[in-house]
């Protein structure tokens, strides 16, 4: 049996509108594996980064995006259930997700409920596990904590100020002000984060310091975060969108991070910082496994219960993913951007 498929493929340094579109055959999935027809994948920071060749560990040029996606699995291979077939999965794949059909190892596939919107579903995968495991694992926050999200409209900080208010968090949450009213909705308190003053309308906001801090942004703005921490608060980095432009080694950029948030973390002054990685301990396959599937299990679970509400920003063809990449990238939308194949 042959697939015909249609997939989007980033062949080089390209701008958005240098994404192609091919089709090909694939082969029919062997041992252990599942063809997952693919109806939502999204676009996310990662892609961002690998167009300009900034993301680390990206495979070489050209490959095809994607770093997540919900499906229906379409025929399974040798030693795979057969009463997969029909039903809606999630995965998280790194690479790959933009295309029609895609073939993944049946044991990375996590259920979706019932009922779920399929585009709804994908903008909480790697954007709900991220920020589940941030705030719950790593920061460990709590009812009568006070939070700060900086990029709070973003597709991860969309999800975190949710989950975050979920635990009794008061959040604070750093974006334009075009995007203030849709926050104040979900009960934070948005500063903008253009206000040559922010450090002191933060300072006004929480005097003794947050209980919590996540920042992806990089450079500069880790070491003003730490210092906006009370006595015995978390610091946690997630990414690097402030060197998103520069034009210097991707390893470099990351030891200029990590070396001074390691020593943060170090010092006896009662604070915690640490740089969260999703893939962490992805070599231990199968723990790693397990603890996704547990963790997006319960982030679906809230969305399905209306206690989380999904932020599409929009739905768009597979085939206008250029477009779709593009308006990721201008920094004036709320919640992610999904492809529809």
């Amino acid at each position: 049996m042959s697939i015909h498929t249609t997939e989007v493929v980033l062949p080089g340094l390209v701008e958005p509108d240098g994404l192609q579109v091919r089709e090909r055959t694939i082969d029919e999935p062997g041992q252990g594996q599942a063809l997952v027809r693919v109806e939502a994948t999204g676009v996310s920071f990662a892609e961002k980064g690998m167009r300009r060749g900034r993301y680390p560990g990206q495979p070489a040029f050209p490959f095809v995006p994607g770093y997540d996606l919900v499906g229906t699995v379409a025929a399974v291979g040798p030693g795979v259930d057969e009463a997969l077939v029909g039903r809606r999965f999630a995965a998280l794949t790194k690479t790959g997700g933009w295309s029609t059909y895609v073939v993944l190892a049946a044991a990375d596939l996590v259920d979706v409920p019932a009922g779920l919107d399929p585009a709804e579903a994908e903008s909480m995968i790697v954007n709900g596990v991220t920020a589940w495991q941030m705030l719950h694992r790593d920061a460990k926050v709590g009812a009568g904590d006070t939070v700060l999200v900086h990029g709070a409209n973003g597709g991860v900080g969309t999800v975190l100020v949710q989950l975050a208010r979920l635990a009794g968090a008061t959040v604070v949450g750093t974006a334009a002000p075009r995007h203030h009213e849709q926050l104040r909705a979900m009960g934070v308190q948005p500063v903008d984060y253009r206000d040559p003053a922010l450090a002191d309308r933060l300072a006004e906001l929480a005097p003794a310091g947050f209980d919590a801090v996540f920042d992806h942004l990089g450079g500069d703005s880790f070491r003003r975060s730490f210092a906006m921490l009370a006595p015995g608060g978390t610091l946690v980095c997630y990414g690097t969108a402030a060197g998103l432009e520069d034009s210097g080694s991707v390893v470099w950029l990351f030891v200029r991070m990590l070396v001074p948030i390691l020593l943060r973390d170090a010092l006896p002054n009662g604070h915690h910082a640490t740089f969260y990685n999703l893939w962490g301990g992805s070599w231990r396959r199968a723990a790693f496994r397990t603890r996704l599937h547990t963790d997006l299990t319960g982030v679906f679970a809230l969305l399905s219960d209306g206690a989380l509400t999904a932020h599409v920003a929009a739905r768009l063809p597979l085939t206008e993913a250029g477009t779709a990449l593009a308006l990721a990238e201008s920094r004036t939308v709320l919640g992610k951007v999904v492809l529809l194949p």
